[in-house]
């Protein structure tokens, strides 16, 4: 039996772990055969062959050090610098360091010296670059080395198909499956979750369904994930637990991928309780699983559990991730719930997170929607690359909290910084406009945003150009906009008119308004009430009365106003006249001195909103125990002097306790903060932050 020559043992040895690997390999030794027939007979030894094997065997050396240390760029220094060919060992080596770094550039170096050396590659060497341009989504060199493949294998074809999926080619993804000599589970699944991350749920659940007809295949763990993430994206619970029976009948249902998929299929399609079931049972819970949960309850209005949830999470030993803290971070700022929201902050920088995650912004965002803009502008400062979001959410927070002209500032901040501006940064800007008065200027940033920043107006924007005008009276400019979109108006855009209407008195453009939104949203009882205070306002009871009994007929009740605060750690809620507060005794029995103390001091109850023709002592009674005054009050006999109130309520208050508390804050020597559904309002020393313009 012949011997193999010297520089072809080290490329059987290297090829010996797997049959695959070995006719790649063998393919790839023919080749170098033909090329060595050229230049000498095979078996003849010399002094300058022996000098040639030790370059060998020290080059390969040298690429297989550098590639442990993974120096790709050495490694290419010395590849493009050596006479000698190298093995096919070593070119595997060389690529598979490029995939790992997704270092396109160095791997199409790779790929030339490949070339350039006269070395054929087989299928497998072929199957990395192949790999390479696919994972650093280069799709058509991929598809070039792919067209010139001399032979093909099932690896070849998956790779490709997933690389078209991966950069979003999906119908070329599609072309490419339908002409493949045959599949395996990774072909479908390729396909399936391409489909899916590429927002095609439909698509995928019609390939799953002809996946499952084939008898040859099963299902594995991905597959059946991403059929579920589909079935969740579709909001489809039916084929969910369709999907779920079929886990359970073939055992797949132990896996912690499947309990992942399978909790945000139910959670997604408002099955909470089913998620909850599943959670429960699934051992040995990830960080995804948690943080699924508890985004699960938030999803579903159901605050307190998701943060008691994370509270138990904590507790497990598990570390939250960037996707945990803004979740719960996004909960705090839609309950207001800023003392959670600090300890959550003070939990991130104990545990260590990224500065320019988006959990960050997500904490700047807390900041600004519970009214601690300062402590916003702190963790923005401290962001070393702040994001749009970051930007935005501070600009919100600035125009909410009374304080228009810093959120204008900031804007010309943005766009000196490099950033460009989104719709949602422009409905910031628009606001500042609207609560500064700044009619002529946000009209300006309002063609800007087409004219100048290339963006198409959003009915967001409308809404706030329509409130900017109708709040300064200018309705007639207000119509021509309505009558000139080229969309329908939203309910927001009539609810913006309205408002302003009630501001001036205008019920003849409220009567419009109101009807729009009585045909888009005709439960919503704040129209009701808002048409009536108008009428009120003007003396037409008889349109009042009218109103009311539109809202006994179709059944619209007015939802109750509510206020709360957070005092020594526990949030005490009022509703009007509530006398259910232990200490309500204390709270009516100040609220009376300081009435008192008010009127000698000017203060005129406002009772042109009140909604009954009754005489005007009862008008001022019904006035005197508004929530809003019963939580302020609460909060000042509860606190030591000279510490800040800050009240939520969830309606928009009314001009009588806006004027109230103004009076109230000088009185008491309190900063008094007041959110309501509108904005901030920040009263000190008599006066408010909005300037009585909201």
């Amino acid at each position: 039996m012949k011997r193999k020559p010297l520089y072809l043992r080290p490329l059987f040895r290297s090829f010996s772990f797997g049959s695959s690997l070995f006719s790649c390999s063998f393919s790839t030794q023919r080749h170098v055969i033909q090329a060595t027939k050229l230049q000498k007979p095979f078996f003849r030894s010399s002094e300058n062959d022996r000098n040639r094997s030790g370059g060998d065997s020290k080059f390969k050396e040298s690429i297989e050090h550098l590639c442990q240390q993974k120096r790709l760029k050495d490694v290419i220094h010395l590849l493009e610098n050596q006479v000698h060919q190298p093995f096919a060992a070593l070119y595997t080596t060389i690529l598979q360091l490029c995939i790992e770094k997704r270092a396109l550039d160095e791997g199409k170096r790779v790929h030339a010296h490949i070339k350039g050396s006269g070395f054929v590659p087989g299928i497998f060497i072929s199957n990395k670059i192949l790999d390479l341009y696919c994972k650093c989504g280069s799709i058509s060199d991929a598809r070039k080395v792919f067209d010139e493949m001399g032979e093909r294998d099932l690896c070849s074809w998956n790779t490709l198909t997933c690389g078209y999926a991966k950069v979003g080619l999906v119908s070329e993804a599609r072309k490419l499956f339908n002409e493949m000599p045959e599949r395996d589970n990774f072909s479908w699944t390729a396909m399936i979750s391409g489909y899916v991350k590429h927002k095609r749920p439909v698509d995928a659940l019609e390939l799953y369904r002809l996946m499952q007809g084939n008898e040859n295949l099963m299902s594995n763990k991905f597959t059946v994930s991403s059929a579920l993430a589909a079935s969740a994206a579709v909001q489809s619970l039916r084929l969910g637990k369709e999907i779920h029976g079929h886990i359970m009948r073939t055992g797949l249902d132990s896996d912690a991928v499947v309990w992942s998929a399978l909790l945000d299929v139910y959670g997604k399609c408002g099955s909470v309780k089913e998620a909850k079931y599943i959670f429960d049972r699934t051992a040995g819970k990830d960080i995804v699983s948690w943080t699924t949960m508890i985004d699960r309850y938030f999803g579903d209005g159901r605050w307190e559990e998701g943060l008691s949830l994370f509270s138990d999470f904590l507790s497990s030993g598990n570390r939250p991730n960037e996707f945990t803290f803004a979740g719960v971070l996004n909960a705090c700022a839609h309950q207001t719930a800023e003392r959670l929201g600090k300890q959550i902050h003070g939990n991130m920088m104990r545990t260590g997170f990224d500065p320019s995650s988006f959990a960050a912004s997500a904490l700047v965002h807390m900041y600004a929607k519970c009214g601690s803009v300062e402590s916003a502008h702190k963790v923005f400062k401290w962001l070393p690359r702040p994001d749009l979001v970051s930007w935005t959410s501070l600009i919100n927070g600035y125009a909410q909290n009374g304080q228009p002209h810093e959120a204008l500032r900031l804007f010309d901040l943005l766009l000196r910084s490099g950033n460009q501006p989104d719709h949602i940064t422009f409905v910031g800007v628009l606001s500042a406009c609207t609560h500064a008065g700044l009619v002529d200027k946000g009209l300006k940033y309002f063609h800007s945003i087409k004219d100048k920043h290339g963006l198409n107006h959003t009915a967001d924007h409308y809404a706030c150009v329509i409130d900017l005008l109708s709040r300064s009276g200018r309705f007639k400019e207000a119509e021509d906009i309505i009558n000139k979109m080229p969309m329908k108006p939203d309910k927001f855009l009539w609810a913006s008119l309205l408002g302003g209407c009630r501001i001036h008195g205008n019920y003849e453009l409220a009567e419009r308004a109101a009807e729009a939104l009585f045909q888009i949203e005709p439960e919503n009882a704040a129209t009701y009430v808002t048409l009536a205070n108008i009428y009120a306002t003007a003396g037409k009871w008889s349109e009042v009365a009218k109103v009311r009994k539109l809202m006994d007929e179709r059944g619209v009740v007015k939802k109750p106003g509510m206020s709360w605060i957070d005092v020594e750690k526990k949030v005490h809620i009022f509703l009007v006249g509530d006398q259910s507060h232990p200490r309500s005794k204390e709270i009516f029995d100040y609220l009376g001195k300081v009435s008192m103390r008010m009127k000698e001091e000017g203060y005129v109850p406002h009772t042109n909103h009140v909604l009954h023709d009754v005489e005007e002592e009862q008008k001022e009674q019904s006035l005197f125990y508004h929530s809003e005054k019963l939580a302020v009050a609460f909060g000042i006999i509860s606190t030591p002097p000279g510490t800040p109130i800050k009240v939520f309520k969830n309606l928009r208050t009314c001009v009588d306790c806006h004027t109230a508390i103004k009076f109230i804050s000088g009185i008491a020597e309190r900063k008094i903060i007041i959110r309501d559904s509108s904005r901030f309002h920040c009263f000190e020393s008599g006066s408010c932050s909005c300037h009585d313009y909201w």
